[in-house]
């Protein structure tokens, strides 16, 4: 069975909930810079997330700018807590926890599909 593409599988409703937290995983991922987890979110319309605590999670990560990643992963559980969401669990939205250089390119092609989103009549940025 050949193995699909995220590119291929963007419009399929099923996969959206994976790419939005691919994408809230990439921006917590320790392998980025503060610089350029502001950037993106400074890009990303928070409307691409349409999961309610998906949306919470990027919001707080946005208000956080572009601070270091592991002082984001430190603030980020009490925000989303104080947002409505009790049982909210940072390391368990994470699993895998450890994210290597090989899934960050994944988790990146993410980020650039939901940017895609955002921006329906501007030139692909995930081609």
């Amino acid at each position: 069975m050949k193995k699909k593409s995220l590119l291929t599988t963007i419009h399929e409703p099923d996969n959206r909930p994976q790419l939005e937290r691919n994408t809230l995983r990439f921006l917590c991922s320790v392998l980025i810079k503060g610089g350029t987890r502001g950037e993106i979110c400074r890009l990303l319309d928070p409307e691409v997330f349409r999961d309610p605590l998906r949306r919470v999670i990027f919001e707080e990560i946005r208000q956080l700018g572009s601070i270091d990643s592991r002082r984001l992963r430190e603030l980020l559980p009490a925000r989303v807590t104080n947002r409505g969401f009790s049982d909210f669990n940072l390391r368990e939205f994470l699993a895998p926890y450890k994210v290597g250089e090989k899934e960050i390119d994944q988790l990146f092609e993410s980020a650039l599909q939901l940017l895609d989103l955002s921006y329906p009549d501007k030139e692909k940025l995930a081609d």
